[in-house]
């Protein structure tokens, strides 16, 4: 089991990190380069950076745990770190996907329903753009805690 795929302390499982993390900050800075703040009264919007900072901070950490595994040359495989590991995606997953969810459900009522047809032309596609990256980072951690489970069985 030491060869599998995306394993904390291998080659995959920092990408995997990495992956996270990126799609996480690009999720932020397209939200907080918005110069017109019309969406930071939605506590929609405020709950997607929150879960996207709480997703970067745990990507990053893990990441460089994987940095420190892959230059000390070993695999994390200990049962307790790896049920911790299981526990935070599992936890991070869920709030990245209940704040992409609501944020995108806001989004497109705002944007597609109400008839207002976005008067603020690019500023509303950084909105979208940060929902996306939302998302993409939803589906990352996901795939982490997938992996983490199937460890967790198997160690």
């Amino acid at each position: 089991m030491k060869d599998f795929s995306g394993t904390p302390g291998t080659f995959l499982g920092l990408i995997l990190r990495m992956t996270q993390f990126s799609f996480a900050a690009a999720s932020i800075a397209f939200m907080a380069s918005a110069k017109t703040p019309i969406f930071f009264n939605f506590t929609t919007f405020c709950s997607l950076m929150t879960s996207m900072a709480l997703q970067s901070i745990w990507s990053l950490a893990l990441a460089l745990l994987d940095v420190y595994a892959l230059v000390r040359k070993k695999i994390l495989l200990n049962p307790a770190l790896i049920c911790f590991f299981a526990v935070g995606d599992g936890v991070i997953s869920i709030l990245s996907l209940a704040a992409a969810s609501a944020s995108a459900g806001v989004t497109v009522f705002y944007f597609n329903d109400t008839g207002h047809n976005c008067h603020f032309g690019e500023e509303c596609q950084k909105y979208q753009i940060s929902v996306a990256f939302a998302i993409l980072s939803w589906i990352s951690v996901s795939i982490s805690y997938l992996i983490m489970l199937w460890l967790l069985g198997a160690t």
